[in-house]
């Protein structure tokens, strides 16, 4: 079977029922909305991931009125845009203005790496789908990441009372590899680390149509659906090679933190204190 023959469209009802429920959080004009609070801390006994601090979502240039007051309802105050310049001016998808809420510019990736060369080698890979593929393709994220994460991770240790929301385009690589690193660095378990990142198979939903017409209007997708349906892929078991990657590129979530990001052991344990809590597990 293809990685994208499993990528055809979801029941809506199925879809609607599921984002009507937790992790899923609703705002409107954005999709791909999380909470990553009440996931289990596997080595911290009656210990969850906070509810109500970390959100993840796709972008939210197209936030309604009423979403921005549900932002402020969750108790966010600052978003991260982890999204590069020429994706803005590419898809005409601006910063939005949110009373209440800073919206804080932290790209993975500079303009330079959205040139006609790298761009076409990283649609290759998005394209053929392949587990090893997107590794190559998350090992660049790692590698790009040190500055956008390093400033996420460095507010989450100062000021723990402060929701956020961090987002890329889709919210599903860039995004889902920050959201697996608090998830890891909590010691959520793997599997589900990996069940909450392929969350976006239906998180993206209904952003289908508007996302396959983006990708329409590139050479290597216009004649090519399949390859197209290959950037949905969001399959858990993507994830669980990442966290293995992780493990042994990197030395795990801890060394790629002080590698990487420049924190210290200290700066790691007051992050990992401030995003766990005394609660109820996710059922």
């Amino acid at each position: 079977m293809s990685a994208g023959a499993d990528l055809e469209p979801l029941d809506p009802t199925y879809v609607a029922n599921i984002l009507a429920n937790p992790p899923f959080v609703q705002i409107s004009g954005v999709i791909n909305v999380r909470d990553l609070g009440s996931y289990s801390s596997a080595s911290n006994p009656g210990k969850v991931t906070r509810p109500r601090l970390l959100f993840r979502s796709a972008e939210l240039s197209s936030v309604t009125e009423e979403g921005k007051t549900q932002l402020r309802g969750l108790g966010i105050s600052k978003v991260f845009d982890l999204r590069s310049d020429t994706e803005i001016y590419k898809y005409n998808t601006p910063l939005p203005q949110i009373d209440g809420v800073e919206v804080v510019r932290t790209p993975v990736f500079q303009t330079e790496d959205y040139s006609p060369e790298a761009m076409a080698k990283r649609w290759q890979l998005y394209a053929s789908g392949k587990i090893e593929s997107f590794m190559i393709l998350y090992s660049q994220i790692l590698d790009n990441a040190g500055a956008s994460f390093g400033t996420i991770m460095r507010h989450v240790r100062d000021r723990p009372n402060e929701g956020i929301v961090f987002h890329c385009t889709a919210g599903k690589d860039r995004t889902g590899i920050l959201a697996a690193l608090f998830l890891k660095l909590a010691d959520v378990d793997d599997d589900a680390i990996a069940d909450e990142y392929s969350l976006s198979r239906i998180g993206r939903e209904p952003a289908r149509e508007k996302i396959m017409s983006r990708l329409s209007k590139e050479p290597l997708f216009a004649s090519n659906n399949e390859a197209a349906l290959n950037m949905f892929t969001c399959r858990r078991e993507t994830m669980l090679a990442f966290l293995n990657l992780l493990q042994e590129k990197y030395g795990g979530v801890h060394q790629y933190l002080k590698q990487n990001l420049g924190l210290t052991d200290e700066d790691i344990a007051t992050i990992r204190s401030n995003i766990l809590t005394t609660g109820n597990a996710r059922l």
